[in-house]
């Protein structure tokens, strides 16, 4: 049997391509969701109702039809069940007929390049919305599950990125179809169709990754913070991807957790501190560098890590004494978690050595920084010494 997978555009007519209508026609049998099929009714031809990879393979492998044609909504590039489907029809012959995408639709409407735009799907994912739209200068969301263009709205305002632009595009191909452009403040409010697709530009994009931020931007108070050439080591020393699950134990003001979320955009930091204080100061500056991919608990570790998720990356910058029960914790979740240590007090170090010995890692890599930063006084620039600083790495084989 010989299977197209077809990608019928916005709706089957206006943006169908005459490669794919020729397809349609040609086949014995259509499957697809019941809005995929409803276009070419006319046809009558054998159809069977489902969107399920499964259903579809099971079902093909009782027909005896020469031909079939699987209707994807749009492209079966974008966000489609297409790649799951081939992977279930690898017995057959199947040839992947590509259609016009959402994006390549809705910005032709909104005269915008989209060949520099994050593609984020909010359809059953949870993914990162206001770290994206900071770190690009176009996002284009394709919506349609539980969060809706006026969920995206809110939560750029409440970060206080009130004034990106944002267009939102609704039933795109269909005779109801409708555009709507301004800021984000303008549809905190807003009612969305189901088929709804949302684009934001933010011409204050962040050009670079900030790195190493200058310890004055952060919001601060009494409570200890991780100043910004340790910071920088230790974030380095962690080599984050974008898609990692971090831990930031004992967070303090929250420097090391935004910096953690600058280089995760696509994946997520579980923040945690004793401090009520320093919860709410993280809290704050979560805020401010527009950190959306940060979640904050005010407890101890290591009682509430275990409702973390497994971890790829952990900083252990307080641990009142409890390193050991920590790393027990992380390596049972994720035995190749890489953790990195900061300690100012030979104790301490002494205590991390132990605890990565106990848990099979011999050998860490230790590093001490002692940094020194100038000071003027009268007509003089003197050396002001901060304490040192022992940063440990283990890594597990």
């Amino acid at each position: 049997m010989k299977i197209y997978i077809i990608g019928i555009g916005m709706e089957g007519r206006k943006t169908l391509t005459a490669e794919a209508k020729a397809a349609i026609e040609r086949a014995d049998l259509l499957i697809g969701a019941s809005r995929m099929l409803e276009p070419f009714l006319y046809l009558e031809k054998e159809c069977f109702v489902s969107w399920k990879s499964d259903e579809i393979a099971e079902y093909l492998n009782g027909k005896n039809s020469e031909t079939a044609a699987v209707l994807m909504s749009g492209d079966c590039g974008f966000f489609s069940g297409a790649e799951k489907l081939i992977t279930a029809l690898s017995d057959y012959e199947a040839e992947v007929i590509s259609g016009i995408s959402s994006p390549v639709y809705f910005c032709s409407k909104i005269k915008k390049p989209w060949q520099k735009m994050k593609f984020i799907s909010l359809h059953g994912a949870d993914n990162s919305i206001v770290r994206n739209v900071c770190g690009n200068e176009y996002c284009f969301f394709l919506l349609g599950g539980d969060v809706t263009s006026a969920e995206i709205c809110d939560k750029l305002c409440m970060y206080g990125r009130d004034n990106i632009s944002v267009y939102i595009g609704e039933n795109l191909g269909y005779d109801n179809e409708k555009l709507y452009r301004g800021i984000a403040s303008d549809f905190r409010d807003k009612k969305s169709e189901k088929l709804c697709v949302m684009v934001t530009e933010n011409s204050d994009y962040e050009r670079s990754i900030p790195f190493g931020i200058d310890d004055s931007r952060f919001i601060r108070s009494n409570v200890p913070m991780t100043k910004s050439e340790i910071r920088s080591t230790v974030i380095s020393k962690l080599n984050i991807g974008r898609n990692d699950v971090c831990w930031d134990v004992g967070c303090g003001t929250g420097s090391v957790s935004v910096e953690m979320a600058l280089q995760c955009c696509d994946g997520r930091v579980y923040a945690i501190d004793k401090n009520e204080e320093a919860a709410e100061l993280t809290m704050q500056n979560v805020y401010k560098f527009g950190c959306d991919n940060i979640e904050i608990i005010c407890g101890t570790a290591p009682e509430k890590l275990f409702d973390f998720p497994a971890p790829d990356k952990v900083f252990i910058g307080g641990s009142c004494g409890k390193i050991s029960e920590i790393l027990k914790i992380v390596y049972e979740k994720n035995p190749k978690a890489e953790t990195v240590i900061t300690a100012v007090s030979i104790e301490t170090l002494n205590e991390a050595i132990k605890a990565f010995s106990e848990f099979g890692t011999d050998n860490p890599e230790i590093v001490q920084l002692a940094v020194t930063r100038t000071k003027k006084i009268g007509n003089h620039t003197m050396l002001s010494a901060e304490n040192p600083i022992f940063i440990i790495k283990g890594v597990r084989s």
